[in-house]
């Protein structure tokens, strides 16, 4: 039934019954269970045999994606601003994971009608108005050795984003604890463990100072969500753009759809054995053309 779509269900039965379908040459049952080597013979009108073309949701969605790197392997690709990595509740087509499948799709590199169980994956995310790096696993074992290299920081990635204010100091580590409110899609941050919270720790450096505001290159050293943003306004210093963690007071006169937040920058540093994607260690990518550094040097 799986194979032939167009041929239905009563008709197969009756075909059974009426002898129509033979394993071996001989009359079989609903029930029998077909072995290697058997051979199975079915007189049937043509038209059960066509098969449709399947749908697959994924080729709703574009195929264009901003390559940094493609192996065959895995896919570092830069996402833009404003794009959903993955379909959330209020799910439309397009999104950074349908993107890779109907690229891959069409390079003939993912054939899902051939495939057990594996999907293209992506191995980190980032929010939906953050743009920045996201690597994408081309097979099942990339998937699980990127997977154990990100869960054991042995990929590095860092950060740009203009924050509002002049920072006190060039560079710090700061630390705190985090709790996150999934009915409002929002984190909280205080300097007081509690059972609801996890601890976390954002290194910044200055890169340059214009006006009142700052261009920052943020290490996350604890992954949460919306750390960098909720860490950074929690001491006084909002990101640009950010409606969720900044004040729309401040962000008003910018005009800028998006927190001025990019992950540009990542790097494979493996202290443990990586398999057959031992030869990407050491390597470091790098996203160019960050939307908002045109605009750092006109602010004020």
């Amino acid at each position: 039934m799986k194979t032939y779509p167009n041929l239905p269900a009563s008709m197969l039965y009756k075909s059974i019954r009426k002898k129509d379908i033979k394993c071996n040459g001989k009359r079989c049952e609903r029930s029998d269970r077909l072995c290697a080597g058997d051979t199975l013979t079915m007189y049937l009108k043509d038209e059960f045999f066509q098969k449709q073309e399947k749908e697959y949701d994924f080729l709703k969605a574009p195929n264009q994606l901003k390559i940094l790197y493609e192996d065959e392997n895995l896919l570092l690709l830069d996402k833009k601003p404003g794009l959903l990595v993955h379909p959330d509740e209020h799910y439309h087509f397009d999104s950074l994971i349908a993107r890779v499948q109907h690229y891959l799709y069409e390079k003939q590199e993912y054939l899902p009608e051939l495939e057990q169980s594996f999907a293209p994956a992506l191995i980190n995310r980032i929010d939906r108005n953050t743009g920045g790096i996201v690597l994408a696993a081309k097979n099942a074992e990339t998937l699980r050795i990127l997977n154990e290299k990100m869960k054991h920081r042995e990929l590095e990635k860092k950060y740009l984003c203009i924050v509002h204010g002049r920072m006190s100091k060039k560079e710090e580590t700061l630390t705190g604890y985090l709790e996150k409110k999934e009915s409002q899609n929002r984190v909280y941050i205080s300097q007081k463990p509690s059972s609801l919270t996890k601890s976390i720790r954002t290194r910044y450096r200055v890169l340059q100072q214009n006006g009142n505001y700052s261009l920052l290159e943020v290490d996350l050293l604890t992954g949460r969500t919306h750390q960098i943003r909720a860490h950074l306004a929690s001491i006084g210093h909002p990101l640009a753009g950010d409606g969720k963690y900044g004040t729309n007071a401040l962000n008003k006169h910018l005009g800028w759809k998006y927190q001025a937040l990019y992950s540009y920058k990542i790097k494979f540093s493996f202290t443990s054995p990586a398999g057959m994607l031992e030869y990407l260690n050491g390597n470091e990518f790098e996203a160019k053309n960050i939307w908002f550094l045109r605009e750092f040097a006109s602010l004020s």
